[in-house]
């Protein structure tokens, strides 16, 4: 049975439709990442769920019961904003403790509470600090430990790492799956940073045009993208894309890059005719001197740690990036290639839906 559940979720704002029709379940443990753009409805989904927004229509379950008129206090739900809303007059320890005393919990059972979570976040040492004195690193994790203190069997995460540094958010992209799996908790996480996403998730939601356009593993999402939106949102370097059509050559396909004829599997010999977005990610994209490929020149050299990145250039004039290990030989500026593209990270999406097309 699902731990939580949306179920034909709908919010508008007068004629303004934020999304309609939302239906995304998670099972007990399980961390989903809601994933999309700034105004997509991340956090009003969230506020619907715990309980301090109204949905237009369509409910919420919980453990398998409707709990869409169950007041706040009452859904045991835990949430972490991501502007950390701790109570000002409140020493860190206060915060903390705040929902186990609004749940009148023992004075044993308080100390108790904060003590453990304040050493699994290890912020034990400012325990009698008040926000002022916290920096943004500390605010965030006094912020998680009140959401974790009263061991909720759901946890909302709003953005939570957006407000920190870059050092401490790579800390805390290593450390939040093991602190939220030691909860036992449901976790929906709230993030527009993919690779965020992609560390902490079991499944990721991508939220995009008030909808649900793909819900499934981070590596799926990655490999397997369900529409180019989606392909788009996902890589650092971002997948190469250049507007093309199908064409069959025998049993074998092909697609047309601006004037050189380009080999692709012959299962998309069935899309004879159709206009795609031909999209290969920066690592799929090898290149060799050799006598077959597409030719390319390297227009610049861009060392990132431990790989480099290349802006190469075809004869017919398209741009795209490949991505090598810093291990590997690397080309130099104005060297001519010839550029393949492995199956595993080359995609073609119909260009009027938008979805991928399976080959």
């Amino acid at each position: 049975m699902n731990q939580l559940a949306i179920r034909s979720l709908s919010k508008s704002f007068g004629a303004f439709k934020v999304f309609e029709g939302l239906n995304l379940a998670a099972d007990s443990g399980e961390i989903v990442v809601i994933f999309g753009g700034s105004g997509t409805g991340k956090t009003i989904l969230l506020r619907m769920i715990a309980g301090v927004e109204e949905p237009t229509s369509g409910h919420v379950e919980i453990a398998g019961e409707n709990a869409t008129d169950v007041a706040p206090e009452h859904r045991g739900i835990g949430m972490a904003f991501q502007n950390f809303a701790l109570f000002p007059h409140m020493s860190a320890s206060e915060n903390i403790a705040a929902p186990l005393r609004a749940a009148r919990a023992a004075e044993a059972e308080v100390e108790s509470g904060v003590s453990r979570v304040a050493r699994l976040l290890k912020i034990d040492h400012v325990l009698g600090h008040t926000p002022r004195e916290l920096s943004n690193g500390q605010k965030q994790r006094t912020a998680l430990a009140r959401a974790l203190a009263a061991e909720p069997k759901i946890l909302l995460l709003d953005d939570p790492l957006r407000n920190v540094d870059a050092k401490l958010r790579f800390e805390m992209r290593l450390e939040l799956p093991r602190l939220l799996r030691q909860s036992g908790a449901t976790v929906l996480y709230v993030t527009q940073d993919y690779k965020e996403a992609m560390a902490l998730a079991d499944r990721i939601a991508v939220l995009s045009g008030g909808k649900f356009v793909q819900v499934a593993a981070p590596e799926d999402i990655y490999m397997a993208p369900a529409t180019l939106t989606v392909a788009k949102l996902f890589g650092d370097p971002s997948i190469n894309m250049v507007e093309t059509t199908v064409r069959t050559a025998g049993k074998s396909a092909t697609v047309d890059i601006l004037g050189e004829s380009v080999e692709i599997p012959a299962s998309y010999a069935a899309y004879a005719g159709r206009k795609v977005a031909f999209c290969v990610r920066p690592e799929a994209v090898s290149l060799a001197h050799k006598s077959d490929g597409l030719h390319c020149e390297v227009q610049a050299v861009t060392p990132l740690n431990e790989r480099v990145v290349l802006l190469l250039k075809s004869t017919g004039g398209w741009e795209f990036l490949s991505s090598l290990p810093s291990s590997a030989a690397i080309p130099t500026t104005g060297e001519k290639l010839r550029a393949s593209f492995a199956s595993k990270g080359t995609h073609l999406f119909d260009l009027e839906t938008g979805e991928r097309l399976d080959g």
